[in-house]
Order: C-alpha cells, then sequence, then structure tokens
C-alpha cells in the first residue's frame, strides 16, 4: 500500500504514529485502559501484535504489554532520538512503527514493558476472532 493509499485508510494520528514514528500523547488512546479480552493486530496490516492476557497497567499512560503475541510479528531496532536510547518496536510485515519497549516491565512476567500506541493498534474481541479470521487465536481465550 503506497504512502497516498494509507493516508486515506487511516486516522491522521494512525499515519503519523505508524509511517512517521510519532507518539500518541500519553493516557489519550483509547486502548490505555481498556480490558476486554482478545488480540490486538497492526492498524496498517492487521498482523496479529499482542494479546490482551499479556497486557497490564504500568501506569505509563500508553497501553502495556509484556510480550508480543509471537515474538516473530515484531522486530527491534535501536532508536536515539530525542537525547535517549530507546528500543524501537514495529511490526514485522508493514513496518508499522508501534512504539517502545522497556526493561521495567514485571520481573514475574519477564520483566518487559512493549509501551505501544493506541493508535498502532486494531482490536478484535475474543468473541468475534473467528469471524475477524483470527480463529488460531481463539484457544487463548477458552
Amino acid at each position: 500500500m503506497n504512502n497516498e493509499e494509507l493516508k486515506k485508510k487511516l486516522s491522521p494520528i494512525q499515519y503519523a504514529v505508524t509511517q512517521e514514528a510519532a507518539t500518541e500523547r500519553p493516557f489519550t488512546g483509547k486502548y490505555d485502559h481498556f480490558d476486554e479480552p482478545g488480540i490486538y493486530v497492526d492498524v496498517v496490516s492487521g498482523e496479529p501484535l499482542f494479546s490482551s492476557l499479556d497486557k497490564y497497567d504500568s501506569g505509563c499512560g500508553w497501553p502495556a504489554f509484556t510480550k508480543p503475541i509471537a515474538k516473530r510479528v515484531v522486530r527491534e531496532k535501536s532508536d536515539q532520538s530525542f537525547g535517549m536510547e530507546r528500543t524501537e518496536v514495529r511490526s514485522q510485515k508493514a513496518n508499522s512503527h508501534l512504539g517502545h519497549v522497556f526493561t521495567d516491565g514485571p520481573v514475574d512476567r519477564g520483566g518487559l514493558r512493549y509501551c505501544i500506541n493506541s493508535a498502532a493498534l486494531r482490536f478484535i474481541p475474543a468473541a468475534k476472532l473467528a469471524e475477524a479470521g483470527y480463529g488460531e487465536y481463539q484457544s487463548l481465550f477458552e
């Protein structure tokens, strides 16, 4: 999908986050305080990224997950923007900017905090996984 098609498909904030590595303001994203069972997919490609089973309230202002739904669905790269050393998280298929991963997550769940922009995600409720084409993830919620 080219940039013009993406600009038509995505909202301005979705485009800015996924294509220009912008960050939504903390505590403003629709999935920050959202607790329904289901999976989160890349808003650009629909690629499954995170499960609600791995989501937790980190208090950081963005949805936080302890791990991706599968390690292969994200890639990490060094980000030294804004004078900080961080690890950027991007989707594997669409190369969408998702957010960053930090090492201050719950120790008993692996110690990672995937701090992800809501604007990069689309939520698929557990009850609608099969209908939406994500039936292989249904067993996670049974």
